[in-house]
């Protein structure tokens, strides 16, 4: 029996495609929706000077403004299901914080959207969805 489900959301149609398999196909159970604030993002659009005083500061608050209206809009989401969620932010890379925290947290399933890149593309790019699979000690669902 499912009882927590943890579905990794951020800005992508196939995040709020997963959210909503979720809600649908496991009406009874918890839902944990989780946002990873990716610290290397930050270092791709840092100023090449080593950064300005205050950069990271700045950039991080942004970043966990952000997030907190994500999952204000996942909740918008679930209300249409009647359904209510548990919200968490956590920083790191995306794949190994997403199993790191279904590891620490009891989760019975993931259930993830995934660009569905192939070839080049997903070599190139990563795939989270493929190393969360690869990693996790619980079942994973990948919705396209």
């Amino acid at each position: 029996m499912v009882d927590r489900i943890l579905v990794p959301f951020d800005e992508s149609e196939q995040a709020r495609t997963a959210l909503e398999h979720a809600l649908t196909t496991h009406p009874d159970a918890e839902v944990v929706v989780l946002n990873v604030i990716d610290l290397m993002e930050a270092g791709y659009s840092a100023p090449f000077d080593g950064g300005l005083p205050g950069y990271w500061e700045e950039w991080y608050e942004q970043e966990e403004q952000a997030a907190e209206e994500l999952l204000a809009r996942a909740q918008e989401i679930a209300d249409e299901y009647d359904a209510e969620l548990e919200t968490e932010v956590v920083v790191g890379r995306p794949a190994r914080s997403i199993n790191e925290y279904a590891d620490e947290n009891d989760i019975d399933q993931i259930l993830i959207g995934s660009h569905g890149r192939t070839g080049v593309s997903r070599i190139l790019l990563g795939s989270v969805a493929e190393a969360v699979v690869r990693r996790a000690h619980c079942p994973v669902t990948v919705v396209r």
